[in-house]
């Protein structure tokens, strides 16, 4: 089989061929700095970034004004979360989030605890989702934020955001969400939902790489954030630094195409993903799906093969399949994914878990053809298992002493 399969999608997406033709006179014909103010070739990129701003603002409708470009989803999550740790400082210096953040995030806090704050970190309940009666009750006269994520890397759950939003404001509390997998995919609406800062990026949804923005919100409440980067006041005082025209064109066309298509691709990635979950399902033993399987992304299914080392399932077919046992940001490091871990999953299945991601350019066949080689993979690794052996024998592994080297 010489043909790649990729079913990796919430690590990054394909550009669209539309979204390369977009952008490809911005870099030699249209090159101007947005900036330059003073002649013909900023106008033209100052036109382009603005034109771009609206179109993103489309897609989650918000005024353009509350778009702030930054260079992808963790600078806008740091600036969100830093941001309004040091603006909000007189008011407290709480901060809630969740165990199953993406590291954008759970970094962002950690930093903020080495300044002085205080952060609550949540654990989720067994389908990934936040308890809202533990989240109410976290908060204090000293919270000022509450940073949940719309939808997981690893999982594709989506949290109650309605629900979470409706906490926050009768609180008077800020509510921030982390929408990088969410937006592009599914209808996302932060001023329905009472989000007040939003982060996502283009990478994620066909556009490139290196652009992304982060949603604040400008009436009721007015949000401001202190910037993190300084020097020439760029992107209305809270992120300074040459924009990135040919990405954010790029993320533009990005943003229109998904608006007009995502209902459509939605619905045949649902029907896609439940096809492949479904056939390995039946076709192997003891198959486990992780996460909430009626709130989650059209997309994204996680699985783990009882007694098979996903990395070393992986090994059996990489050559021709991508996919993941975790965040592409998490994925040097061997320890199980500390989002299943959050979920309850022993060591045993958090290790065998696998994230499959569909796209808009995966076809049925690709999708066939993974299954038939994740069949064989596990069949081959379970052969080749001693564990599984004594576990099909009725051998109550948890029982058993294991010789220490």
């Amino acid at each position: 089989m010489t043909e790649k399969i990729y079913l990796d999608n919430n690590s990054t997406t394909p550009c669209d061929p539309r979204v390369v033709t977009t952008m490809l006179p911005f870099f030699n014909e249209m090159f101007g700095n947005a900036a330059s103010r003073s002649h013909p070739f900023g106008w033209q990129a100052e036109e382009a970034v603005d034109y771009a701003r609206e179109q993103v603002a489309n897609l989650i409708n918000v005024d353009s004004k509350e778009i702030i470009f930054t260079s992808g989803a963790t600078e806008a999550d740091n600036l969100a979360i830093k941001g309004v740790f040091e603006m909000y400082a007189k008011k407290g210096n709480h901060i809630i989030t969740l165990t199953t953040e993406h590291k954008a995030v759970l970094d962002s806090c950690k930093k903020v605890e080495k300044l002085g704050g205080e952060v609550t970190y949540l654990e989720v309940q067994e389908d990934g989702i936040v308890d809202l009666t533990a989240l109410e009750n976290a908060i204090t006269d000293k919270t000022i934020l509450v940073s949940i994520m719309f939808a997981n890397n690893e999982t594709g759950v989506i949290q109650p955001m309605k629900e979470i939003g409706d906490i926050c404001k009768k609180h008077g509390v800020l509510f921030m969400s982390d929408a990088t997998q969410a937006v592009g995919k599914i209808p996302v609406d932060p001023k329905e939902l009472g989000i007040h800062l939003m982060a996502f990026t283009a990478h994620k949804m066909y556009g490139p790489k290196g652009v992304g923005a982060l949603f604040v919100n400008r009436k009721n409440p007015r949000v401001k954030v202190t910037s993190q980067m300084d020097g020439g006041g760029h992107e209305r005082g809270m992120r300074s630094g040459t924009l990135n025209v040919p990405g954010i064109v790029g993320f533009g066309k990005a943003a229109e195409l998904a608006q007009k298509e995502m209902s459509k691709d939605a619905e045949r990635l649902a029907i896609l993903r439940d096809r492949l979950e479904t056939k390995l399902v039946e076709s192997l033993e003891e198959v486990y799906v992780n996460g909430n399987v009626e709130h989650r992304m059209p997309h994204v299914t996680n699985l783990s093969f009882k007694h098979v080392e996903g990395e070393g399932l992986m090994m059996t077919f990489n050559q021709n399949i991508a996919v993941s046992s975790g965040s592409a940001c998490t994925s040097a490091s061997l320890e199980p994914s500390y989002v299943l871990i959050a979920l309850g999953l022993g060591d045993d299945l958090a290790v065998s878990s696998i994230r499959f991601s569909l796209g808009r350019f995966t076809t049925d066949e690709e999708v066939d053809a993974a299954v038939e080689l994740l069949i064989k993979g596990v069949n081959h690794m379970r052969e080749l298992s001693p564990i599984w052996e004594m576990f099909k024998e009725g051998v109550d592994l948890d029982s058993v002493v294991w010789a220490e080297h």
